[in-house]
């Protein structure tokens, strides 16, 4: 299964609440799938969003970090209503599967410098705030909070600087693409010529069909 597990490595003889936090989200998500309990279901998650405009931003390659090169990242604020009802996961996770992004994880994200050559990304957060670092170390940083949602380009670089410790992200894919994970100045030839061919998603992962993805993301005529 293709997943990212984009925690927070620290390498600790004894797992840390943050290490053990992912697997705690792997059994409730196991449960709530089971039962259905504390989940919206796609069709009332396609509801709960509110109506946002992006804030769009445009990354130049940095020399280790391409980022695209016609796509901007999107980011939407306070995007999705989340309650004492549902669990925010859940929501997330319906949200982005009815708009045909799935693989999703519940985790962190990575507190280093990465990216994905191959495949786009969304980022809901869930729970918590943190302060993450898009496009590089010479790009943009924003504190994210529950019910913002990111929406990464392939080759988008990405690191956390700081989290609240009990934070929670939602990741999803679209059903084109291949995970992987970039890190080094050694993956960005190959990097270079995958990511421009990794293709436009059929639905914005929060807006679906009628969201803002398409007319942003656009090939080249």
């Amino acid at each position: 299964m293709r997943r990212s597990n984009e925690c927070f490595a620290y390498g600790r003889a004894i797992p840390s609440r943050r290490q053990i936090m992912p697997l705690l989200e792997d059994l409730k998500e196991y449960a709530e799938r089971a039962t259905g309990l504390r989940r919206p279901g796609k069709r009332r998650a396609s509801e709960l969003p509110r109506p946002r405009k992006p804030h769009v931003v445009r990354f130049r390659d940095d020399g280790l970090v391409p980022n695209h090169p016609r796509w901007p990242l999107m980011l939407y604020r306070s995007a999705v209503r989340l309650d004492e009802q549902h669990d925010p996961a859940a929501v997330l996770e319906d949200l982005f599967e009815g708009n045909g992004w799935g693989d999703s994880w519940r985790d962190g994200i990575y507190d280093y410098v990465h990216y994905h050559s191959r495949i786009h990304e969304v980022l809901g957060i869930a729970r918590g705030k943190g302060r993450v670092r898009f496009g590089g170390n010479k790009g943009r940083t924003f504190t994210l909070k529950a019910g913002d949602v990111v929406v990464l380009p392939a080759g988008t670089g990405h690191q956390c600087l700081a989290a609240d410790k009990d934070s929670l992200v939602v990741g999803a894919y679209p059903s084109a693409g291949t995970y992987d994970e970039c890190t080094t100045v050694e993956d960005r030839p190959r990097a270079l010529k995958t990511i421009p061919k990794v293709p436009v998603p059929r639905k914005d992962p929060a807006y679906g069909g009628a969201g803002p993805l398409k007319k942003l993301w656009k090939r080249p005529k």
